[in-house]
């Protein structure tokens, strides 16, 4: 499928460009042959001009279609495999509680297990959901503090990845300063932990994750620094990655399960709180930091 629409990304490619080709010979083949009649000449150039305008708008149009329907079908092909793989592990272990007589041991590591499941699965709908509601929802803005949601959503993560503390490490340098921001506490824990478990299931095997919250601009921003030494990001795609959908190929991320909404809605929620969110890599191999940044509330 991949291929397929690659090919046809090229065919309109190479259509637009022999088109334009096309229309340029004759167009200026009919400007030489009537260069002396001044008004022909003049219409006849700029009606040239909107031929080839319009061919190469075209063609844009519809490579660019090409491009959002393969990231919509990734998209589908991602949530079908976020959805089907817990709700086919936890069928296996209730036909084996129905079909089989298990110790307390063993059947308390079953209903773990299939919570653990079922948390994945509100989380993969919760995501949908969010992305598309976009900001139609009202929500009603309260004071949160931020420094306190952070730390939470951090002892979450590691209780959610089974992670030791030295696996993601958290510190902040707010001694005294109030972290209070405006807006809505579901949402920001919503991009928070996105951005916490980005940054370990990019980590690969070995998760070395730091979280950092400081206050800068004479205490008028506070900045959450989430950087881990993962798989990285290219230079090219720094800014693509908050793009819906979208998400960084290559072997290294084979295994990587996700809908391409994390980030996506990470940009959203900092946008309608009046911050902003980037990435900053080295490149591929080493690790990537995302920055977070909110406004803080006058004291």
């Amino acid at each position: 499928m991949r291929i397929s629409r690659r090919g046809k990304i090229a065919f309109f490619l190479s259509l637009g460009i022999l088109l334009v080709a096309a229309s340029a010979a004759v167009g200026f083949g009919w400007i030489i042959l009537n260069w002396q009649a001044d008004v022909k000449v003049v219409l006849g150039v700029l009606f040239f001009g909107a031929i080839v305008t319009g061919i190469i708008l075209n063609t844009s149009f519809l490579v660019r279609e090409i491009r959002r329907n393969e990231q919509h079908d990734s998209f589908i092909n991602a949530v079908t495999h976020e959805l089907k793989t817990p709700i086919a592990s936890m069928r296996l272990y209730l036909q084996t509680l129905q079909r089989r007589e298990i110790e307390d041991g063993q059947r308390r590591e079953f209903y773990r297990l299939m919570l653990e499941d079922t948390d994945r699965l509100m989380n993969t709908v919760g995501q949908v959901l969010k992305a598309g509601e976009g900001g139609t929802r009202k929500r009603d803005l309260i004071a949160v503090d931020f420094r306190a949601l952070v730390e939470r959503c951090v002892e979450t993560a590691r209780t959610s990845h089974h992670l030791q503390p030295g696996a993601l490490r958290y510190e902040s340098s707010l001694n005294g300063i109030r972290s209070d921001v405006t807006g809505e506490p579901e949402d920001l824990r919503t991009a928070v932990s996105n951005i916490l478990d980005n940054a370990v299931k990019y980590s690969g095997n070995h998760v070395d994750v730091s979280v950092r919250l400081d206050s800068e601009d004479d205490n008028r921003r506070l900045v959450l620094r989430v950087k881990d030494r993962g798989v990285g990001i290219p230079q090219s795609e720094l800014k693509s990655i908050f793009k819906r959908f979208y998400r960084v190929r290559g072997r290294a991320l084979a295994h990587v399960r996700g809908t391409g909404l994390g980030l996506f809605l990470v940009r959203t929620i900092a946008k309608r709180h009046g911050g902003r969110v980037f990435a900053e890599s080295a490149g591929e191999g080493q690790g990537a930091t995302i920055i977070f940044e909110l406004p803080r509330n006058a004291s």
